[in-house]
């Protein structure tokens, strides 16, 4: 039986598309009959558009002929990110039964509230800025940083959606721009590696951990361009790759393939002489 699930992905035409969890906020429309043949389930949507659609305009258009309705009544809602090779983004949340989308010109999605609630709250961090921060007279002392980075002091480090967000957009737009692909993804994984959640943290003291926690999982960048999906996962920090470049899609339909070989991450022994 085939996986029906796809979280994120990258088709052959640089769309990129990945959902995620939206608890607590969103509320999708109640399933119609008499519109089944238009109606897709929110786990299936990501599969839906990067099977129908080339790029942001194709979704605008899919997203007004689509009906999106939730599988299992007490579970998450969800929302969706969308990228093309042209550097377009968007954001699609369901509310109160209707369609929302938002132009994403940072690029930054979480949890969470709603995505314009978190832009919002962008503004509560407008003294944050790259670099360092000046020294100045306070009174009869001057107050200077302590090292690098001092511009940014007070730059939320919790795992809560808002403060993931707002850690995002700041050190993704003070990220500088590269002249490679591989360059770039490098920086993303950098920036990245600030997002991993151990799985310690989500449970009270004493709490035993759920076998299949919401910490992170995996990490991916999509070369929208290149048409490169890179990966980590928390059992393998190594950086893999798949190339849609290199699949002869003629003739492979379907295949699938486990993120990591074991639950166990490799550890090389390097011997310094």
């Amino acid at each position: 039986e085939k996986p029906e699930f796809v979280a994120e992905g990258l088709n052959e035409k640089g769309l990129s598309a990945g959902l995620f969890y939206f608890p607590g906020y969103g509320r999708y429309g109640t399933y119609d009959p008499a519109l089944k043949a238009t109606t897709v389930a929110d786990l299936q949507f990501v599969a839906a558009v990067l099977g129908s659609c080339a790029d942001i305009g194709d979704v605008r258009r899919f997203i007004g002929k689509i009906h999106v309705v939730g599988i299992v009544p007490q579970a998450s809602t969800v929302h969706w990110r969308f990228a093309d090779n042209t550097g377009k983004q968007i954001v699609l949340e369901y509310i109160d039964g209707e369609a929302r989308i938002h132009d994403n010109l940072l690029g930054v999605l979480t949890n969470s509230p709603s995505f314009d609630w978190q832009m919002t709250n962008l503004n509560n961090y407008v003294n944050l800025h790259s670099g360092a921060a000046e020294s100045h007279p306070f009174g009869a002392v001057t107050l200077s940083q302590f090292g690098a980075g001092s511009g940014m002091l007070g730059l939320p480090g919790d795992v809560t959606p808002p403060s993931r967000f707002v850690r995002a957009a700041f050190m993704q737009t003070s990220a500088p721009q590269y002249a490679t692909a591989q360059q770039t993804v490098f920086e993303a994984f950098h920036i990245l590696n600030n997002f991993d959640i151990p799985i310690g943290v989500e449970f009270a003291s004493g709490q035993k951990p759920t076998d299949i926690p919401s910490a992170t999982q995996w990490t991916s960048a999509c070369d929208t361009r290149n048409l490169v999906v890179y990966y980590r996962t928390m059992y393998d920090s190594s950086i893999r790759s798949i190339d849609l470049g290199k699949i002869d899609f003629g003739r492979v339909t379907y295949r699938s393939a486990p993120l990591d070989a074991s639950p166990t991450q490799p550890v090389v022994e390097v011997t310094i002489r």
